[in-house]
């Protein structure tokens, strides 16, 4: 068999500890290039670097390889990775393992980790986004190396290379998301539809020393997701999911078509 080319990257930024867990399981099935931000971009989403120069910086990784920390977004990264550091398109890409599951319909255009994943499988890249959920919601916007045992995102995404390799890439999907618990109940990744959200959206507003109001937006969990959709699965039942993408958000011509009058 010959080695893959896996690309990996992220949102949590080059020195996270995740991207390093996914690194050590991507190596196992060949080689191996990490190119991410250079600092914390979660929730940005697909967003791309368009009215300002993007700097490349070879990082010493904590395993004493070198990865490439880009000066902006996890699609900057993922772009740069392929058609400047590799030079060509690998045969696989992993985006995470994030810090914080990635689950339901919600989050799908914020997540820096699917924004990361989203770019590599519209190049017709087979990609896995890989999240793990962290029952202490702020360590999420910790940077760089945090202490979080990710064995059980990596035996599942071991497992899931695998199959892969063994019976190519699903047909008619672009991406998998996986999502795994901290500690979960079985290794079996559930594969179920996506739930509605993650967090219902606030928003605090605050007065600043000079009497001007600013704002800042939070979240609070969504209690309302079906109980057969990944959010659900994730949290109420412990078990990591597994959701098929695809990119195509086109449906039901004829509906329009109808309403439309045509």
């Amino acid at each position: 068999m010959v080695p893959m080319k896996i690309l990996l990257s992220n949102d949590d930024g080059v020195n996270a500890s995740g991207i390093l867990a996914a690194k050590q399981v991507a190596k196992e099935f060949g080689e191996t290039c990490v190119v991410a931000p250079s600092k914390q971009q979660s929730g940005i989403g697909h967003a791309l670097t368009l009215f300002e120069s993007l700097r490349v910086k070879e990082v010493n990784l904590r395993d004493g390889d070198i990865g490439y920390g880009v000066s902006g977004t996890p699609t900057d990264a993922v772009t740069i990775g392929i058609y400047e550091i590799m030079n060509e398109k690998p045969d696989l890409v992993i985006s995470g393992i994030n810090t914080g599951r990635n689950t339901g319909k919600g989050e799908l255009s914020t997540s820096g980790t699917l924004g990361a994943a989203t770019e590599a499988a519209s190049l017709g890249i087979p990609t896995i986004a890989v999240s793990q959920h962290t029952p202490d919601d702020d360590i999420k916007f910790d940077e760089g190396h945090i202490k979080i045992d990710f064995s059980s995102s990596q035996k599942i995404l071991r497992d899931l290379i695998q199959k892969v390799i063994d019976n190519g890439f699903p047909k008619g999907i672009d991406l998998l998301n996986l999502n795994v618990p901290a500690n979960p109940d079985s290794y079996d990744p559930i594969i179920c539809p996506l739930a509605d959200r993650m967090y219902e959206p606030t928003v605090e507003k605050r007065i600043d020393p000079r009497g001007r109001p600013y704002y800042w937006i939070n979240g609070i969990l969504y209690k309302d997701n079906p109980k057969y959709s990944d959010d659900y699965i994730i949290m109420e039942e412990n078990l990591p999911t597994l959701t098929p993408l695809i990119l195509d958000m086109t449906h039901n011509l004829d509906v329009l078509k109808e309403w439309y009058g045509k």
